[in-house]
């Protein structure tokens, strides 16, 4: 092959990968526009959004990575049968996008504190990040491994397709469970 036929190959697997990751950004940000309510019931909720969002891309984006290689290394086979790496690869994306999401909520509630800045109880941060944190890392952790499975499957080099993958779902699916999460522990009595 030649490198334009390779170039050419790496921009029609990525365009339309690349394509759903700016309309995701942009119904993300749709979204988050319309959670003005949230926002201001629930002080220090956008200071955690950003940190929030991150850790998706980070943690989800490792484990696609991670998938990803095992594919090509022949060590994960591209079927949807139990396998014991990924299962632990899984358990593991769970377990650290869990574990972010709290610990950014605790960050956020103490520097808010020492800045004087008006927040919420640590326990309304915590509860929505942990809820947050669970449903999205569970739409994350399907929506990954039945991307990369399946386009390595049909010949794409799941490398191309896991960034702007993980970008999109982890913003769209982030954003809308952080939504739900807010409603579900404010009619909790979360305040």
């Amino acid at each position: 092959m030649s490198v334009r036929e390779v170039a050419a190959r790496a921009y029609r697997e990525a365009l339309p990968a690349l394509a759903a990751s700016v309309v995701g950004g942009l119904f993300a940000g749709v979204v988050l526009g319309g959670m003005r309510a949230e926002l201001r019931a629930v002080p220090g909720l956008l200071v955690l959004v950003p940190a929030l969002l991150a850790t998706r891309g980070n943690v989800y984006g490792s484990l696609g990575a991670r998938l990803s290689t095992g594919l090509h290394q022949g060590l994960v086979e591209p079927a949807f049968d139990y396998d014991e790496r990924l299962a632990a690869a899984v358990a593991a994306a769970l377990a650290n996008g869990i574990a972010a999401s709290l610990f950014a909520a605790t960050v956020a509630v103490l520097v808010l504190t020492l800045l004087g800045e008006p927040v919420a109880p640590l326990a309304t941060l915590v509860a929505i990040a942990l809820v947050a944190g669970l449903l999205s890392g569970v739409a994350l952790t399907v929506a990954v491994v039945s991307v990369v499975v399946v386009g390595f499957r049909r010949g794409y080099n799941p490398d191309t397709l896991v960034g702007p993958l993980v970008t999109t779902t982890g913003d769209v699916f982030g954003i809308a469970f952080l939504l739900l999460a807010v409603r579900f522990v404010l009619a909790l009595g979360g305040m």
